[in-house]
C-alpha cells in the first residue's frame, strides 16, 4: 500500500510515501549486502578473481558488477591488477584488520608501562593517536611535581607542533604525511616550526633517531620528548610522549630519558602484537 501524508488543515503530501522511503532502504541495505558478498567471495584459495568469476558465483549481471566493483576499488576494499584485470582483496581491508587488533585493548595494555616511565621520569607521561592532523590524549599520567603539565584525555592538539604528533608523522608513508599536514602550519610560540621545509627536515631527524622533541614550539615554556609505537607494518599506532617544564625538561635531561621513552614504547608495541622500533 502507497501511504502518504497529508496536512490535516490543507491537504497538502507531506514528506515522501511511507513506501517510497522504505523501498529506499531496502534498496541501500541490498546494495550493502552485494559489496559483503563479493568481499566474501574471496579466500585463501582464491586470492584473486575476474569480474566474470564474482559476476556468476553472485548472479549479478556484469554491468552492475563493474560498478559496484568500481566502487569497491575507489574506497580500497579492493583492488585491480591492471595487466591481468582481476581484483584481489584492498588494503583498507588490512587497516581495519589492524585497527581491531591493535586499538581494542591499547591503553589497558600500555597503562603499567606509562606508570613505569612517570616513576623514572618524574614528568607527565602521555598515550596518544592521530586523529586527521591532530593528537588525541587517550591517556594522560601526570607528575607528582607541583608546577607539571596539565592536560586530559580526550584533549586534541595540532601534530606540526607537539612532540607526540611529530612522533607519528615521522612514521608515516609520504603520501599520508602530504595528506595531513595543513596547507599552513599554524604558529604557536616563536619556536613552532611554521614552514613545511623546516618541519619535514626534522621529522627527517626523528625517524633517524626514533624519537621526536620539541622545545617550547606549542606553548612557551613546556618541553617534551615523544617515541611512535609502530605496529608490524612499521605504522605508528600510538606515540608515548614525556612532558613538563622547560626549566626542568631540559635538552639533556631529554637525551637522558629519550631511551626510556623509545623504550616504553616498544613495550606497548610488543604488547599489542606488533614489533619494535
Amino acid at each position: 500500500m502507497n501511504i502518504e501524508t497529508h496536512c490535516s488543515r490543507c491537504g497538502e503530501r507531506l514528506g515522501k510515501p511511507v513506501r517510497e522511503e522504505h523501498e529506499t532502504a531496502q534498496e541501500k541495505t541490498r546494495t550493502v549486502a552485494k559489496a559483503l558478498d563479493v568481499l566474501l567471495c574471496f579466500s585463501h584459495s582464491e586470492p584473486e578473481l575476474s569480474l566474470t568469476d564474482i559476476s556468476e558465483r553472485l548472479g549479478i549481471h556484469k554491468s552492475t558488477m563493474h560498478r559496484l566493483l568500481g566502487t569497491l576499488e575507489a574506497k580500497r576494499f579492493v583492488q585491480r591488477d591492471p595487466e591481468t584485470g582481476r581484483y584481489r582483496l584492498g588494503t583498507r581491508l588490512l587497516e581495519l584488520a589492524f585497527l581491531v587488533m591493535e586499538h581494542n585493548d591499547l591503553q589497558q595494555r600500555a597503562r603499567p608501562h606509562l606508570y613505569r616511565l612517570l616513576e623514572e621520569c618524574q614528568e607527565t607521561v602521555d598515550l596518544s593517536v592521530l586523529d586527521g592532523n591532530s593528537v588525541v590524549y587517550l591517556e594522560v599520567i601526570e607528575s607528582p611535581h607541583r608546577v607539571k603539565l596539565a592536560a586530559r584525555p580526550g584533549q586534541r592538539l595540532p601534530v606540526h607542533s607537539t612532540a607526540s604528533g611529530k612522533a607519528l608523522l615521522a612514521f608515516v608513508p609520504p603520501y599520508e604525511l602530504e595528506r595531513l599536514l595543513p596547507a599552513e602550519l599554524t604558529r604557536y610560540t616563536e619556536s613552532t616550526l611554521a614552514t613545511r621545509e623546516a618541519l619535514i627536515r626534522d621529522l627527517e631527524a626523528a625517524r633517524q633517531q626514533g624519537f621526536a622533541v620539541s622545545f617550547q614550539e606549542h606553548e612557551a615554556g613546556i618541553n617534551a620528548v615523544a617515541a611512535p609505537v609502530l605496529d608490524m607494518r612499521g605504522y605508528p599506532i600510538a606515540a608515548v610522549a614525556v612532558a613538563g617544564p622547560a626549566f626542568r625538561l631540559t635538552p639533556e635531561r631529554i637525551k637522558e630519558i629519550a631511551p626510556s621513552v623509545k623504550a616504553t614504547a616498544e613495550a606497548i608495541a610488543r604488547d599489542v602484537g606488533a614489533v619494535a622500533l
